[in-house]
């Protein structure tokens, strides 16, 4: 198996699916302006929601797309993951394609599989499937179309083989593939299945069967046509074509985990620790870039204060570097150098990322040191009262005043040892709100008094009088 780079990846997979007549689709944009069931994109299939649907028609009904991605709320969300795993990503991109009642599942699955074991090269011996229980047309396609022996072929529940987009939309069984590195990361580790999260087994493409949608009742109506919807994880399938073990040894990432070592003199795979915020660094920075040029800047709406969470979370593990200084934005531009053959807007938008995270970066730097410093005057205060918790109200303390994101709080409250009281926290959040509710009514109160002229002399003319 010869050793491609990552564009050529991302090129080999579009034009397999143009060879078998799919249309290639651009990305849609991160923000999904037209779904507001959505915060962010988070799979290849979101800019082709009302096709599946029956709602709109192109003029083509086979496409094959890169999707740029990002999960990090609601369902799928793997932000609190990232750093700590090596194969997840607040940002990630998604290869699919897609059928709009043209092929079912006897193509999809022909088409994965003449993909993986001939354009890519994998060896079959180290690919193993998962089927919905209850999919018999699936298991069959596998075992006697492709001629995967029985015992590759696994059947798992709803939990693992029935994919919906949400609560409610498009939905139906899935048939995964997954690839074996051989062993567990973790030493001593028994005898596992697909199942484990040990690292051992990767799911690297999801092929799923679209026959129904899901209403808000709970119903699961059949779609106007059964459709094919895939999603291939774009980090994870580079990492296994480039012979790494992690997505951050891919060309991907090491070129920004080379550049934060250059900036915080320190190496990366010589410590642990480090090695954790130097991820976080790297996929957060590479979150903002792609967010800010798409257009979403950070401030205290829903995608702003995500967009501004990940980045205060990149600043704090800039501090656990012992950089004083702010670097974030650097990296941030430095995504578009490795992006830029998919990605030339981020060339053309280099500066304009660079400015916005910059800014971010020094407005927090004015609250941050004096945030961390009572946290670990609370962290002391608390262990030296043999507690292993924080107070929720002292987590809000923290988020209200000293601008530090929950989640943030929660990974330096893990690195002490201790937990965080997120019930008492989104109490102490909820009566915020409440107040603010109030006020707003208040001084909407006073503002239609003032409007209507009222100078606050009222006359008392009695409970009783009526106009």
């Amino acid at each position: 198996m010869s050793l491609l780079s990552s564009d050529a990846i991302r090129e080999t997979f579009l034009r397999f699916f143009e060879r078998h007549g799919h249309k290639i689709v651009p990305s849609g944009s991160l923000i999904p302006f037209n779904d507001p069931t959505l915060l962010f994109a988070n799979a290849g299939m979101n800019q082709f929601k009302d096709v599946f649907l029956g709602k709109e028609k192109r003029p083509y009904k086979r496409a094959t797309s890169s999707q740029k991605c990002m999960r990090v709320s609601g369902k799928h969300n793997d932000f609190k993951d990232v750093g700590h795993s090596t194969r997840h990503h607040t940002f990630f991109e998604m290869l699919g394609n897609f059928s709009f009642g043209d092929y079912f599942k006897e193509d999809a699955i022909a088409f994965a599989w003449e993909l993986v074991t001939r354009d890519f090269g994998l060896d079959p011996g180290k690919l193993w499937i998962t089927v919905y229980q209850e999919d018999d047309e699936a298991w069959n396609i596998w075992n006697r179309r492709i001629g995967l022996p029985a015992e590759k072929i696994v059947r798992l529940g709803e939990s693992d083989n029935f994919w919906a987009m949400g609560d409610t939309g498009p939905c139906g069984p899935c048939s995964e593939i997954h690839y074996d590195f051989g062993r567990s990361p973790l030493e001593n580790h028994p005898a596992c299945d697909l199942t484990c999260s040990c690292g051992r087994w990767v799911e690297i493409w999801n092929l799923v069967f679209m026959q129904y949608n899901r209403d808000g009742e709970g119903n699961m109506v059949p779609l106007p046509s059964p459709s094919i919807d895939t999603g291939m994880g774009f980090e994870r399938i580079t990492t296994i074509l480039q012979g790494k073990v992690t997505n951050y040894d891919t060309d991907l990432f090491r070129p920004l985990l080379d550049e934060i070592s250059r900036i915080c003199d320190i190496e990366y795979g010589a410590n642990p620790n480090d090695d954790v915020s130097m991820r976080i660094i790297a996929d957060h920075s590479r979150a903002a870039a792609f967010v800010i040029a798409d257009g979403q800047y950070p401030g205290n709406d829903k995608r702003g204060y995500v967009l501004r969470k990940i980045l205060r979370r990149a600043v704090v593990h800039g501090k656990k570097l012992r950089v004083e200084e702010p670097f974030i934005y650097r990296i941030a531009a430095a995504v578009a150098d490795v992006m830029k053959n998919a990605y030339p807007d981020l060339v053309s938008g280099r500066d304009a990322v660079a400015r916005v995270v910059k800014q971010e970066e020094e407005t927090f730097a004015e609250t941050l040191g004096q945030g961390l410093r009572d946290f670990y005057d609370r962290v002391k205060r608390i262990q030296s009262a043999s507690s292993r918790v924080l107070p929720g109200e002292e987590a809000f303390y923290l988020y209200d005043t000293r601008g530090l994101p929950l989640e943030i709080i929660e990974d330096l409250v893990q690195e002490n040892g201790m937990t965080v009281d997120v019930e008492g926290f989104n109490r102490s959040l909820e009566a915020q709100r409440e107040r603010s509710r109030q006020d707003y009514h208040s001084a909407k109160v006073r503002e239609e008094v003032a409007e209507a002229g009222f100078e606050g002399k009222t006359p008392f003319v009695g409970y009783g009088y009526s106009v």
